[in-house]
């Protein structure tokens, strides 16, 4: 019984035939791990609201996969569940029953000896696995299933939905010259082939003899994924591993297409890892190549950010979480310093604790407001600032100041702008009787809360609020609009146009 994680993107993409390729193959490739011949499928296909074309063209990948994979499709199960799945959501699920000979039941784990030849069968792509991690490196880089793929000259969700290789009538007629056979899904090399291993034996794989799917250069790069993250969350390039006695190789490599020797089982010293994989840097790099350069590119055009902060920083710790690690080139930014006017506070921990450099300038050591004023400036000018981000900074700017850095300095205030301008804006908004508050991004002007708006996310106001409830759930708003209007502005998708005051988006 097997489900397959890679539904939305087929939804996104109106594309939903390799579903059921993805669905039969993974079902098909594990039942050939025991010996079996898979003999007939079933599948489940579940709804809120049946679209006919939808189902129709799943079943139809469905019925070319079972071909390919040599059994029947007998029957299967539709549900709609309108109470449970939202009208164009579904989910799919699949069955398979095989039957193999007793003498053929693998894995016969008591004959794996080392010495023992390691042979691999080059995968296909993703093979439905590791699309969360894959997500999360779109998300970062805003990029969707039908933009441009980086790494070829089809989309994202034509790559990602590449359908996983059945290996059934490749792999069948030479069952009974294997020993073991691994699918390799979740968990990767590592984490597979020691299911089907004795424990005194290891299996020692040199990564120079396969190639890596050009996909994970580009997620290495893009995403900052190592190496050992590779390794146990993705196929690497090899979708099945058979263990085979050395007599038979020349048997097997010639007659199942494309079949790698990769490796070899060796007698297991101690508590040493049952897979090691050799060479895999040289691998690894290859195809991070083409992706560098401009990666590189993007870590130089970096807009250089400095947040002003009077308090606990709970708005400065949600730009640093944004533009942590790879985020940074995503964002288009790094934060390279924290200024506070107060010395002590918990967000001056925060900056120092991301490891970034913490300035604290008392506004009381100064006669006046222009001369604090002008030794912040001092201070972003010496660090090359770009952009100023005020996060809870407690201070009224002068003109003067502000008119240096119109344009790039921005605010968060919790309310929806032009509304609530000002302190207590929580209070303003209970005592106004509105049912709906919410915070706001703009641009810094000399008059307070007047800047063009960037970003706004709605609150609504609940029966029994107090300020301090209300306030609890508007940070968390501002903790989520902040960071993606300074990616907005770092990136050059917006400036503002210093003579009308408005944003202008490129």
């Amino acid at each position: 019984l097997h489900h397959i994680p890679c539904v939305l993107i087929a939804q996104e993409c109106g594309q939903y035939s390799s579903l059921g390729q993805d669905l039969v193959a993974m079902c098909v490739n594990d039942v050939l791990c025991q010996g079996a011949a898979p003999l007939f499928f079933l599948d489940y296909f579940a709804c809120g609201r049946l679209a006919v074309n939808v189902a129709g063209e799943f079943i139809n990948g469905v019925a070319e996969a079972c071909n390919i994979a040599g059994c029947s499709l007998v029957g299967g199960e539709t549900a709609e569940m309108p109470g449970l799945y939202k009208d164009g959501d579904f989910d799919v699920a699949g069955f398979v029953v095989g039957a193999v000979e007793r003498k053929h039941l693998l894995p016969r784990v008591s004959e794996i000896v080392a010495g023992d030849v390691v042979i691999g069968l080059p995968s296909s792509g993703l093979h439905s696995n590791g699309f969360s991690l894959v997500r999360r490196v779109m998300d970062l880089h805003g990029l969707s299933y039908n933009s441009p793929s980086p790494f070829s000259d089809k989309t994202l969700g034509e790559e990602l939905l590449t359908p996983t290789k059945i290996y059934v009538k490749d792999v069948m007629p030479f069952i009974d010259k294997v020993r073991a056979i691994a699918h390799i899904t979740g968990g990767g090399l590592v984490e597979n082939i020691p299911r089907v291993l004795p424990s005194n034996v290891t299996v020692r794989l040199d990564a120079s003899h396969w190639t890596l799917p050009p996909v994970l250069g580009w997620l290495a790069v893009a995403g900052g994924v190592g190496k050992k993250e590779l390794l146990r969350t993705f196929n690497c390039g090899i979708g099945l591993v058979l263990i085979v006695p050395a007599r038979y190789v020349t048997d097997v490599r010639s007659g199942i297409p494309n079949a790698l020797v990769i490796g070899s089982v060796k007698e297991r010293n101690g508590d040493e890892p049952q897979v090691v994989v050799k060479k895999f840097g040289e691998l690894f790099e290859k195809p991070m190549l083409p992706h560098i350069s401009s990666y590189v590119t993007q870590l130089s055009a970096r807009k250089r950010v400095a947040v002003l902060i009077s308090g606990s920083g709970t708005n400065l710790q949600a730009l640093i979480d944004a533009t942590a690690g790879n985020g940074s080139v995503a964002m288009g930014a790094h934060i390279v310093l924290v200024i506070s006017n107060k010395p002590d506070v918990r967000g001056l921990k925060r900056a120092q604790k991301a490891d970034i450099k913490t300035e604290v300038i008392k506004h009381t050591d100064y006669p006046s407001r222009l001369k604090f004023d002008e030794a912040i400036h001092e201070c972003l000018v010496a660090h090359k600032v770009d952009i100023v981000c005020l996060a809870g900074f407690m201070r009224v700017l002068t003109g003067e100041f502000v008119r240096k850095w119109r344009g790039r300095m921005i605010n968060i205030h919790p309310a929806l702008l032009p509304l609530f301008k000002g302190t207590h804006a929580h209070k303003q908004a209970l005592e106004a009787g509105v049912r709906v508050t919410g915070c706001s991004v703009h641009f810094v002007e000399e008059d307070i809360d007047n800047g063009a708006i960037i970003a706004q996310k709605a609150v609504d106001i609940l029966q029994g609020d107090t300020e301090d409830s209300l306030s609890e759930r508007v940070k968390l708003a501002e903790h989520e609009i902040y960071p993606q209007a300074l990616k907005l502005l770092a990136t050059g998708k917006i400036h503002l146009d210093e003579n009308t005051n408005k944003i202008v988006w490129n």
